[in-house]
């Protein structure tokens, strides 16, 4: 939030807190017990303050989400028209997780809650769509022209997928684990996965029909365990 103004600030603080406050409220109440009229009080706001900040309930529990989509945006049209369009995705998406880091309470209690409240875990895949979303649009439009047409969606999925991954390890492990070094390392397999595919689009492949003995087993043998160091 270093960029933002004073009254930014302290806006976007209110609503941290409105969700903290929610949230701590669902963990001890339920989730269904609570209203937003709760909430409200608890947090020493109006209800029309709360609605303010959230258009639903549900919305309660992902106060960062818009804020980090901006973040991610911003990351993506910022990055140097010369920078290969998988390490922008790269790049944003580790801010992303830093950015997660910032409010650890918050990203805990909310795994708790997605883990028992069925409402806030579909809510939760719809909030990580809007990422995948915007990672497919810019790889669609930033991949060189003869790109598989499927390539920005899966490339966006797994760039993606190895977040959630590093993140969710994280909040299991009540934040003992380092998430920035798990996506790290899946993120160098994505640059390794994109080269090993480059490779092998421009290498001409040789077909041969061999005789089906011991000495033919062994050779081909080598050339498997040779072609497995190379993935």
């Amino acid at each position: 939030m270093g960029g933002l103004s004073v009254t930014s600030r302290r806006i976007l603080e209110t609503k941290y807190r409105i969700s903290e406050t929610a949230m701590a409220l669902f963990l001890d109440e339920g989730y269904e017990n609570v209203t937003v009229e709760a909430v409200a009080e608890a947090s020493r706001v109006s209800r029309r303050t709360v609605f303010r900040h959230f258009e639903s309930k549900d919305e309660l529990a992902f106060p960062d989400h818009t804020e980090r989509i901006g973040l991610v945006q911003r990351c993506l049209v910022e990055s140097d028209a010369d920078t290969d369009p998988v390490e922008a995705v790269i790049a944003a998406t580790g801010e992303s997780l830093r950015d997660f880091l910032n409010r650890p309470e918050l990203v805990l209690r909310r795994y708790k809650l997605t883990r028992v409240v069925p409402e806030l875990r579909k809510r939760e895949v719809i909030e990580h769509e809007r990422y995948v979303t915007l990672t497919r649009s810019f790889l669609r439009d930033h991949l060189p022209p003869d790109t598989p047409p499927f390539q920005p969606m899966a490339l966006a999925a797994l760039v993606d997928a190895i977040h959630r991954s590093a993140l969710g390890g994280w909040a299991r492990s009540g934040g003992a684990t380092d998430a920035v070094a798990e996506l790290e390392a899946g993120m160098e397999w994505v640059r390794r996965l994109m080269v090993h595919q480059s490779t092998f689009s421009t290498t001409p492949l040789l077909l041969a029909v061999v005789p089906d003995a011991p000495q033919t087993r062994r050779v081909l043998g080598s050339l498997r365990d040779a072609a497995e160091e190379l993935l």
